[in-house]
């Protein structure tokens, strides 16, 4: 059946790299172990030392496939170094073109290549250096979106343009319950990523005034306001919180550089200073005014009703689809 597993895992349910640290070993680790696919997030600097650290640690959670995912807006040679030498069986890359040399320096490492696209145009070249899987993001989807189209237009193109190759196209953006899965196998996707739904999980490294706040406020809004200065160029879907609602008109000509700071996290066991605006979402370790940080979430976050444990996300789903695809064909019959 279409929600059969697909890339050599369970089931067709990935979970996204939770940026900077909130897809923690033991998130990817439980996503891994219910049949999905559960992808760490590599640093935004170099630090080879730090992903194999993360590597070894799921490892020793979980013998099921998982991937690492790496920004290529970022320096990350190094950091992609260490995943090929740990022979993760997944490299996720997005926000940035995609080579030949590495996917054939990734195939020769037993590492499937697996990019993230936000337009026809960067799937086509993504299909051109042969890749493993392509990751279709809409507009709705949260955090940092690199494309302009909406999913539900842009995946059926995405799967016609792949054809009758052997790359599975996964859907992702504004997904979070069975009937988006579902919605998505019926226009040709093969698989489903979820980044907003499994923030919302017992095992994200997410802080929990973030995790509640998932499940309180039902709208998004898509934005530059936060990481102008760190990140020019990349908008993102954060919350409507009343802080968002407050800034959202901020000048073009601020940033982060000259506003105060408004609290302190360790990521990767390094302190970091959060000015307001940084585009830092609060992980565990943030202390500080948490309700004036980036709340980054996809459209579907107004579909989210509680935070439950990450294998019991993929559970609801796989269950999910199976009934509203068998209901639909009796309804056929």
């Amino acid at each position: 059946m279409g929600w059969r597993g697909i890339l050599g895992f369970e089931y067709g349910i990935v979970q996204a790299p939770l940026g900077p640290d909130i897809s923690s070993p033991e998130l990817v680790a439980a996503v891994s172990n219910a049949g999905g696919l559960g992808f760490l997030r590599a640093p935004d600097w170099e630090s080879p030392d730090i992903v194999r650290e993360l590597i070894r640690k799921t490892r020793s959670l979980t013998d099921k496939p998982f991937g690492v995912g790496v920004v290529l807006a970022f320096p990350h040679e190094e950091n992609i170094k260490a995943i090929l030498d740990e022979k993760v069986a997944f490299l996720q890359v997005s926000w940035g073109e995609i080579s030949e040399d590495l996917v054939v320096e990734a195939h020769k490492a037993g590492v499937k290549v697996v990019p993230q696209v936000g337009s026809f145009e960067e799937a086509k070249k993504a299909v051109n250096v042969g890749v493993d899987a392509i990751i279709v993001q809409g507009r709705e989807a949260g955090g940092h979106v690199i494309g302009q189209d909406s999913l539900f237009p842009l995946l059926p193109r995405i799967v016609d343009l792949v054809g009758d190759q052997d790359i599975p196209v996964i859907a992702s953006g504004g997904i979070v319950d069975a009937r988006g899965y579902v919605a998505a196998l019926a226009l040709g996707a093969q698989g489903v990523c979820l980044g907003t739904r499994f923030v919302a999980t017992e095992e994200s490294y997410a802080h929990p005034i973030y995790k509640k706040k998932l499940v309180e406020f039902d709208r998004t809004g898509y934005t530059d306001i936060f990481g102008r200065l760190r990140w020019p160029g990349a908008p993102q879907r954060v919350l409507e919180t009343h802080f968002f609602n407050e800034w959202k008109y901020l000048p073009s000509h601020e940033n982060e550089a000259n506003q105060p700071v408004i609290g302190r996290s360790t990521i990767y066991g390094m302190e970091k200073e959060i000015r307001r605006f940084t585009g830092t979402v609060p992980n565990k370790t943030t202390t500080g005014d948490i309700e004036s940080m980036a709340m980054y979430a996809g459209e579907g976050v107004c579909l989210l009703k509680d935070i439950i444990p990450a294998g019991e996300v993929v559970k609801q789903l796989v269950e999910g689809a199976q009934l509203l695809i068998q209901k639909k064909f009796s309804e056929i019959k």
